[in-house]
């Protein structure tokens, strides 16, 4: 089953769309398979593929208005080893008809369940605001990465996501939690950079990723190339850093799963337990 995982922050600038495709290839380069759905109409995420939004003859606006099947939407990333869910102007289209159609909440959950099974990783990018494609994603995800730079401002948006996320969570999706915080365009000789950093891990511990990702040119002129950072050039600062938080999540996923399958293998062997003394029980009763 794969791991599905929403980036988002419903203010703008702060990296969403170069994390989730540079997450994604990264992914990708450590064997993983990955899915990238670009659900903000803007398509950005789509461009910096390598997929012309423009020349699209199917795209994600279909499969949330149920003219088409996920499967049939998919294409490859070009050079970065992932696929790709596309979308363009289209989908601005599809928040106004999702408003008057059953299920809009889980149009998106629905649609995943297609192929989830044939992936590592779900990677959704996810529009600056807080619409009901935003909620798609949320109720169809697993967690929320949230990527934010260092600034007073970012702070006051981080407040309001988590109020979004608890709300998600307390009526349409139970299981959603946040996968992590990511600390974007990162300068630690910025005196408030470091400060809010801290308040950063003060507040949210270990959900805050060991690995920033720094201000680098490379990563603001890989797209207009159509490439992630590591097909544009895999030495650079951005490359390295997006390399790191994919091994960083690796290991976080792996170690989940190992508690997961401990707790699990107690519950039965404590559940066994009880069993046998009851029966001793009845037996010298």
């Amino acid at each position: 089953m794969s791991k599905i995982l929403v980036v988002a922050n419903q203010k703008g600038g702060v990296g969403k769309t170069t994390t989730a495709v540079n997450l994604s290839a990264s992914l990708a380069a450590t064997k993983r398979k990955v899915l990238m759905v670009d659900l903000d109409p803007q398509g950005n995420a789509t461009m910096g593929c390598g997929i012309d939004k423009h020349d699209l003859e199917l795209s994600l606006y279909d499969v949330l208005t149920a003219k088409c099947n996920i499967a049939d939407v998919i294409m490859a990333a070009g050079n970065g080893g992932f696929d790709v869910v596309p979308t363009n102007s289209d989908l601005t289209a599809a928040e106004v008809e999702l408003m008057s159609m059953p299920q809009r909440e889980t149009r998106l959950r629905t649609a995943l369940a297609e192929v989830s099974a044939n992936y590592d990783y779900i990677i959704i990018d996810c529009p600056p605001s807080l619409s009901m494609l935003t909620v798609n994603a949320m109720v169809a995800a697993q967690g929320v990465l949230i990527p934010m730079q260092c600034e007073y401002y970012a702070l006051e948006g981080l407040s309001a996501l988590m109020q979004t996320i608890e709300k998600i969570k307390s009526s349409l999706n139970p299981e959603l939690v946040i996968e992590g915080i990511l600390r974007t365009m990162y300068d630690p000789r910025n005196s408030l950079t470091t400060d809010v950093s801290t308040q950063l891990i003060t507040h949210f511990g270990d959900k805050v990723y060991s690995t920033v990702i720094p201000r680098n040119v490379r990563l603001a002129e890989a797209p207009s190339y159509g490439l992630p950072v590591l097909a544009y050039d895999k030495n650079s600062r951005g490359a390295v850093a997006y390399l790191a938080l994919a091994g960083e999540m690796n290991r976080r996923t792996k170690s989940k799963k190992s508690a997961a399958k401990k707790a699990s293998t107690n519950k039965v062997i404590n559940k066994a337990a009880g069993t046998t003394t009851s029966k001793s029980a009845t037996s010298q009763a």
